[in-house]
């Protein structure tokens, strides 16, 4: 068993080895910003790297934005298209899931696995993405890796555009939308955007 994520080198026409590279104590998971829309004014590039036996992310959809997968290391058990429809990718692979199709992730090995993932909402993944691993860090998720506190969590459900299964999309649309704004009006998102708002990424959009 490695007891490491692999080592990272840098991809085609990189000078230097990807950098902001977060940790997630709950889970082990790390994620490296490998371009930032913010920092570096391109699409959003980020590398997860899953340590072993990693729950990684239970089925979801995100009903507009299309996302992409590419395993660098390791092996990535996915399914895509509904509960129990398992696909599994190893390195090279690579497999893009169109917006509103149901998927999920895991690292069933012994060994990390590292995988490259593009989407095309990548202002708003970028602060689910820092968020999530922020108040992780702060101590404020649960034993699963999500928000204790139900305006962070709607926040970062409407940064991500997920939806999960069992529960009509719309009433989850409204029950986001709804505590959203409150979040909005009670200044917890003022207060969240400190870890995507700063002079490295400029001022909140």
């Amino acid at each position: 068993m490695t007891a490491h994520p692999p080592h990272r080198r840098a991809l085609p026409g990189q000078r230097t080895p990807p950098r902001e590279t977060l940790i997630n104590p709950v889970t082990g998971d790390r994620l490296t910003l490998v371009q930032s829309v913010w920092r570096d004014g391109r699409p959003l590039l980020f590398q997860t790297d899953l340590p072993p036996g990693a729950v990684g992310s239970p089925l979801h959809a995100h009903p507009t934005m299309e996302e992409t997968f590419e395993v660098r290391a390791g092996t990535l058990v996915m399914e895509i298209g509904g509960k129990g429809r398992f696909r599994t990718l190893n390195a090279g692979d690579r497999v893009t899931v169109p917006a509103g199709t149901w998927h999920a992730f895991r690292n069933d090995s012994d060994e990390w696995t590292s995988f490259l993932s593009t989407t095309t909402r990548g202002v708003e993944f970028e602060r689910f993405l820092l968020s999530m691993f922020a108040l992780a860090g702060e101590g404020r998720c649960n034993a699963g890796g999500m928000p204790r506190n139900p305006l962070h969590l709607a926040l970062l459900l409407g940064y991500a555009d997920l939806v999960v299964p069992g529960v009509p999309v719309g009433l989850q649309r409204a029950i986001v939308g709804g505590l959203s704004a409150l979040a909005r009006g009670l200044g917890v998102e003022r207060q969240l955007s400190r870890h995507w708002h700063n002079e490295r990424i400029g001022r909140l959009a």
